[in-house]
């Protein structure tokens, strides 16, 4: 069971796919956090990884590309794997194709865009972890402090208003080619999830469709 978790930013993609990652037991795999565990190695490319974005810009689609296929060559994927946000790009989506990634199901998630910046706005960030919570809906024990550390939450720049909007214009650019190219895949099983609805209803029509044999 290959899936790919495709949505804007605050649509849920994430929490979903720690359910689908629980229930079938294939792991969720983000490039965010490949990313953070290699910086984390003492490697050169962590080095020339972390100054990058330090910088705050965007890792190469080659670089990325390359990480995420020497993850999913790792024995935990061999019966499956979940695509957390990747690929963005349809460039992105051939390079998978290229080296032979097969994919199942493709789910996007659609949540309109006013409730993508209430939920966005609300989020926090325990960096050195990459715990997220939510001032509303999973907000931590402690106000603005991460459960395990106790060390103080951030707000990460792209979770401010001004720079969700422009991501939210950014991914409608990104994903109209994307999903084309995925459409035009008999082969795949592309559906489209309100991600607007409750937590347990979503889960639930997801489940509908990943056990239809």
């Amino acid at each position: 069971m290959r899936i790919i978790l495709l949505g804007a930013p605050g649509t849920g993609k994430g929490t979903q796919g720690k359910f689908i990652e629980k229930k079938y037991n294939i792991p969720k795999i983000s490039t965010g956090d490949i990313l953070r565990k290699k910086i984390e190695e003492n490697h050169q490319i962590s080095k020339k990884i972390n100054e990058i974005l330090k910088n705050g810009k965007l890792v190469s689609d080659k670089i990325v590309c390359n990480l995420l296929n020497e993850r999913l060559n790792k024995s935990d994927c061999k019966n499956g794997f979940i695509l957390d946000g990747f690929p963005r790009t349809k460039k992105q989506a051939i390079y998978l194709s290229k080296i032979n990634v097969k994919i199942d199901y493709i789910l996007e998630f659609i949540v309109p865009y006013e409730i993508i910046l209430q939920r966005v706005s609300g989020r926090r960030i325990h960096f050195s972890s990459g715990r997220i919570y939510h001032i509303n809906f999973n907000p931590p024990k402690e106000k603005n402090k991460d459960d395990i550390t106790k060390e103080q939450l951030s707000i990460r720049e792209d979770d401010k208003i001004s720079s969700v909007k422009k991501r939210l214009k950014e991914y409608e650019e990104k994903i109209i080619p994307l999903r084309k190219y995925y459409l035009e895949k008999p082969e795949l099983k592309y559906f489209k999830i309100d991600g607007a609805e409750k937590l347990s209803n979503i889960f639930k029509k997801i489940e509908s469709i990943l056990n239809k044999k």
